[in-house]
């Protein structure tokens, strides 16, 4: 079992910035899928951000150039920075995690991220 807390989101100013924090916690196995999403009031969840355990990572169109995810193994924590945020970034960024065969797996939607943390909101007024 893995566990996962998100910290770090808050309201900012259109054009500022904000890093979200996941610890996770438990047996994490060799091969895995990290990675953050969003759900914004009435629309469907979408990824944001994932990487997988080689060190392959995949960002939404939306915010290619914007956010970056990383990870810290030594203090068991995954990041999403998120620079020149628009008012479309609001939304409940929750982050995930998915323990896999093949690390194509992480990237493909036919395989479903397993482990959530609990989610926290970004604001981002105009």
């Amino acid at each position: 079992q893995v566990q996962l807390v998100n910290t770090g989101g808050g309201s900012v100013q259109s054009g500022g910035s904000l890093r979200l924090s996941c610890v996770y916690s438990g047996r994490i196995f060799s091969r895995y899928c990290m990675g953050w999403f969003r759900q914004a009031p009435g629309k469907e969840r979408e990824a944001v951000a994932r990487t997988s355990s080689d060190g392959t990572s995949m960002y939404a169109d939306s915010v290619k150039g914007r956010f970056t995810i990383s990870q810290d193994n030594s203090k068991n924590t995954l990041y999403l920075q998120m620079d020149s945020l628009k008012p479309e970034d609001t939304a409940m960024y929750y982050c995930a995690a998915l323990f896999v065969a093949y690390d194509y797996m992480c990237f493909n939607p036919d395989y479903e991220y397993n482990f959530w943390g609990q989610g926290t909101q970004v604001t981002v007024s105009s």
